[in-house]
């Protein structure tokens, strides 16, 4: 080698940059305990917080949701805001055990705040499938949740850990107690505040039924993927408050009459001379897996008609078949279902209260799409093609009444007398 070289040295990290981060996340070590510390140990000790030595704008978003708790039905008091506030000031001299102090304080804070944001209170909710029940969650899972889309601020500011529905009504609550309204109309809201307490944010993939506005919606990936007009219970067979996870489509459907359609409906057009060939149905022995196939001459009608004998009945699958192409099933004791239809007036009604209590879906092809990744449409006319979904996907089946207007706090016609 060549006297009078001269060697640079490695090129290592800036020692100021190197400097700076260290002792923020040491101290962050040292500061935090718990769950919360469980969380900041699995991303070695990185803040959320806190960027490029200062508290971040979403502290501020934080410290707006805490202090306005009343609209949650919580009490600000709660949170310690004068603590908080006053950690906050002074990490702004970029003290590294400063910031780490008010960086675990932020996220308590947040946590617990989140905690009981999403306290299901008394909700008469029907949990078919039990994993789906509220459970408290741990700081660790809030955190983590929070931590994972990529604009920390847009999460912040959109209450990502909450269902759109409760942010509407959540902003309809402040105006609610500016306004001052009557205590009877305040115990309405906080009872449509509470339904949708229980629903997930945007984050999580599910699909959300109003069987009040007769609208559905579905979500994913942090935004709503879509909705639609929807056909619900009458007031007389209502839709339920109910929660599953949907897990199957079925193509070509048979459409199983209930009994007292049977007795009602078909079997007086039967007696009056109609087949049930020229009805598009067929009657089945029994509800089993394996049923026989009557011939007409066994079926006693006016036993049928009278209520003394009940019938299984289905509908062919078709065009004309009250389930049109698809019915996307979750397993409940209610028998409720979403699925197709051919009465297309129907979905074009301001009241869209007509159903047996399943949903009728006003565009159940772009549903199938997004549940299924792929086109439900089949050229097999083979009946009850079942398609198991990719992902089981959470629905939730709810009755929000409360709404905003021009005027403030209004609501719909209580048509099942759920808001007593």
């Amino acid at each position: 080698m060549a006297l009078g070289t001269t060697f640079a040295p490695p090129a290592f990290a800036a020692p100021a940059a190197q400097g700076a981060a260290i002792p923020l996340a040491g101290a962050i070590r040292e500061e935090a305990g718990g769950d919360v510390k469980r969380f900041y140990a699995a991303r070695g000790y990185k803040p959320l917080w806190i960027r490029a030595g200062k508290v971040g704008p979403e502290a501020a978003i934080l410290l707006g949701y805490l202090s306005t708790a009343a609209r949650d039905d919580l009490k600000s008091s709660a949170y310690d805001l004068e603590k908080l506030e006053a950690l906050i000031a002074r990490a702004r001299g970029g003290d590294p055990q400063a910031l780490a102090r008010a960086e675990v304080a932020l996220s308590t804070a947040f946590a617990r705040y989140v905690r009981d944001v999403r306290s299901p209170g008394k909700t008469p909710m029907e949990y078919a499938d039990k994993s789906l029940r509220p459970k408290k969650a741990d700081a660790d899972a809030v955190l983590r949740a929070a931590a994972f889309p990529k604009d920390f601020g847009t999460y912040m500011k959109n209450m990502g850990w909450m269902s759109e529905h409760y942010v509407r009504l959540r902003a309809l609550m402040g105006r609610a107690l500016a306004d001052g309204v009557p205590s009877d109309a305040m115990a309405r809201l906080r009872l449509n505040l509470d339904r949708t307490r229980i629903l997930p944010g945007p984050y999580v993939h599910h699909i959300v039924v109003d069987a009040s506005s007769g609208q559905l919606w579905y979500y994913g990936s942090g935004k709503r993927a879509g909705t639609m007009k929807v056909v619900v219970g009458a007031p007389e067979t209502q839709t339920p408050m109910l929660a599953g996870k949907l897990q199957w489509a079925i193509l070509n459907p048979y459409w199983n009459v209930p009994d007292y359609l049977a007795q009602k409906s078909i079997a007086p057009k039967v007696l009056a001379g109609r087949s049930l060939a020229s009805l598009r149905m067929e009657a089945l022995s029994d509800w089993g897996p394996n049923p026989r196939k009557l011939d007409a001459s066994e079926i006693d009608w006016p036993a049928v008609a009278s209520g003394d004998q009940a019938l299984r009945l289905r509908e062919l699958p078709g065009g004309a078949n009250s389930m049109g192409r698809v019915k996307f099933l979750f397993p409940n004791d209610e028998g409720i279902y979403l699925h197709d239809t051919p009465e297309r007036a129907l979905l074009k009604k301001p009241d869209r209260h007509f159903s047996n209590g399943c949903i009728r879906l006003e565009n159940a092809a772009a549903l199938g799409l997004w549940l299924l990744h792929r086109s439900i449409n089949t050229k097999s006319k083979t009946p009850e093609q079942a398609v198991a979904l990719p992902v089981e996907v959470p629905v939730y089946l709810t009755y929000i009444t409360a709404v905003a207007t021009d005027r403030g706090l209004a609501f719909r016609d209580d048509v099942y007398g759920r808001d007593g």
